[in-house]
């Protein structure tokens, strides 16, 4: 046996030792080739100096119309000697020298593996010739190391929910974000429930039921009780869960027709890779859109045709009112995005070709959250949560939260969309369409 053990022992060292000077010929060849390439940059400059000095020699004792000449000689032979200077790109040998420790040291780490798996395979067959091997020791080893794991797992999962817990949760700041926030931590507490019992059950088995010498397993084929308890339970806290979002998700989007009128009405527009948002304006409506409208000028496609558009207003952040309901038309202009303002538990699509709504209630400013995160530099945000393309991330859009007063300040110093420009263009199609059924109606008489 030690006969064998040591032929395999030197086939693996062979193995290394060929593998080490496979890879170590391209680094003494890369090696070669760098040397004879510098080299061939000394000599090249060697040669180029004394020319160089003839040069100038020449320039300073002929006549202007021989200084010509030698300038336009020594620039055809820069030229001419400007390929031979150019170096070959080559693979760095370093490359060859890092692969090549990475697989030595991978050989290496295999071969202690197979040294550590023969002791331990030498140490088991010596204690079976002395009569003390114990079949089952690797069956409680084993499963106490996943009692152990248990152990870690659980305080993991503690730990995680102490220290991370209050990084990623904040209280909404909405009227039905409060509602969201019930049925999350419903969720959770349910779900983490399962996950501890299930992990508990998982890894104490295999130690309190391990094969041991005076013990014997129990052969349990089948039980209806148990299988309808863990068919059962899961499908009907599932149906709750499910249920219970079904009913909030109602409450928040099936919005009273009244309170739709009575609330603010703002339109926010999805493109690659921004957003537009146009709020109505004295007369409270929003005018109407048209995809076949949209120009250079009207990038939004605003239908001019409709009065109620032309004192719509063009938002450069959203500002909204607190303790006001405002109610969002989300629309978008090419693809599928996702109108997503996370601490306000707002999130719906902007898919093109239809309006899709979101009515909620603001109940803290962006002051009073920046003080409640000791943050004054903090800001309300609203992104995209639909991957859209190559400038996804840069389709964010400020949100500011503040008293009634300050939002019709603002709101005042914003402009309209029917600029002068829009004025002029939507007057000309219009005489041009007076003019066209003018001439129709005269060919008819």
């Amino acid at each position: 046996m030690s006969f064998k053990l040591n032929n395999r022992f030197k086939s693996i060292s062979g193995f290394v030792l060929a593998l080490g000077l496979l890879f170590a010929n391209p680094i003494l060849a890369s090696q070669q080739d760098t040397v004879a390439s510098d080299s061939a940059k000394v000599a090249t400059t060697a040669v180029a100096a004394p020319a160089a000095t003839d040069s100038v020699a020449k320039d300073t004792t002929a006549a202007a119309g021989t200084a010509a000449v030698a300038s336009a000689s020594s620039t055809t032979e820069a030229g001419a000697a400007a390929p031979a200077v150019e170096e070959v790109k080559q693979i760095d040998p370093q490359v060859y020298k890092n692969f090549t420790y990475y697989v030595l040291l991978f050989l290496v780490i295999c071969t202690i593996v197979a040294v550590v798996g023969k002791v331990l395979s030498i140490y088991e067959l010596t204690r079976k010739m002395n009569g003390r091997y114990n079949p089952f020791a690797n069956n409680t080893f084993q499963s106490t190391l996943l009692f152990i794991f248990l152990v870690v797992f659980l305080y993991g999962v503690y730990w995680s929910y102490v220290h991370w817990g209050a990084a990623y949760w904040r209280s909404a700041v909405t009227e039905h974000g409060l509602r969201i926030d019930n049925m999350f931590i419903i969720t959770t507490a349910i779900t983490t429930f399962v996950l501890v019992i299930t992990h508990i059950l998982l890894l104490t088995f295999p130690y309190i039921y391990r094969m041991r010498a005076k013990s014997k397993a129990y052969y349990y084929p089948h039980n209806n009780t148990i299988e309808k308890i863990w068919t059962i339970v899961p499908a009907v806290v599932l149906t709750v869960l499910v249920l219970f979002g079904f009913f909030t998700w109602r409450s928040i989007t099936n919005v009273p027709e009244d309170l739709q009128k009575s609330a603010l009405q703002i339109e926010v527009l999805g493109e690659q890779f921004q957003w537009q948002v146009r709020y109505p304006g004295t007369d409270g409506i929003i005018g109407k859109r048209n995809y076949k409208m949209t120009t250079p000028t009207n990038s939004y496609g605003i239908d001019f045709n409709d009065k109620n558009s032309w004192d719509d207003i063009q938002g450069s952040e959203i500002w909204l009112p607190v303790n006001k309901p405002v109610r969002f038309h989300i629309v978008s202009k090419d693809i599928i995005h996702s109108f997503f303002i996370p601490d306000f538990r707002v999130q719906i699509n902007a898919v093109p070709g239809m309006t899709n709504y979101f009515q909620f209630t603001p109940t803290v400013t962006t002051e009073e959250m920046r003080d409640r995160l000791g943050d004054y530099n903090y800001d309300f945000v609203m992104l995209c949560n639909k991957i859209c393309g190559m400038g996804h991330y840069n389709m964010q859009k400020k949100v500011v939260v503040v008293t009634e007063a300050q939002y019709k300040e603002w709101l005042a110093k914003q402009n309209k969309y029917f600029t002068e420009d829009l004025q002029k263009e939507f007057s000309g199609k219009t005489a041009n369409v007076k003019k066209d059924s003018v001439q129709v109606t005269a060919s008819l008489n």
